[in-house]
């Protein structure tokens, strides 16, 4: 499938189930994160939304957005195995960069597991660079 092949839009409620089952194949999820909640919650907020890429009407890439203003933050970018290495990824990215740039986003910042290498050469093949930060976090109480 050529690249320009796939349409760039936004996930639609009734594709939750296709992109949470995406990201398990993925490897993305873990068990103390719900991602349909994660996916219903990102597109209930103005700040925030999937992206997605389609072919022939199919879910075959996701990536979650979302920002406080300043800084952006991307999530879940997954791409359907027969359709990776053909382009996909770069332009979910590349979505998910206007999105944010369309909204005064500054900064965009990702998180990658240290141990994937293939990802990280990704990334810094689309400019990305490592930061010298630390990422603290903490388990909040469910309310």
């Amino acid at each position: 499938m050529p690249e320009s092949e796939a349409e760039i839009g936004v996930l639609a409620d009734a594709e939750i189930s296709a992109a949470a089952a995406l990201w398990e194949a993925a490897g993305l999820t873990r068990p103390w994160n719900d991602p349909v909640a994660d996916a219903q919650r990102a597109l209930a907020g103005p700040a925030s939304t999937i992206l997605v890429a389609r072919h022939d009407g199919t879910l075959i890439g996701t990536v979650m957005t979302g920002h406080d203003g300043h800084r952006g933050w991307v999530y879940y970018l997954a791409v359907a195995a027969p359709a990776q290495r053909q382009g996909v990824a770069r332009r979910l990215m590349a979505a998910a960069e206007a999105w944010c740039a369309a909204a005064g986003v500054v900064r965009l910042n990702l998180m990658v597991r240290a141990d994937n290498a293939g990802v990280i050469g990704f990334y810094d093949r689309l400019g990305y660079r490592q930061s010298d930060v630390v990422v603290l976090q903490k388990d909040l109480p469910s309310i």
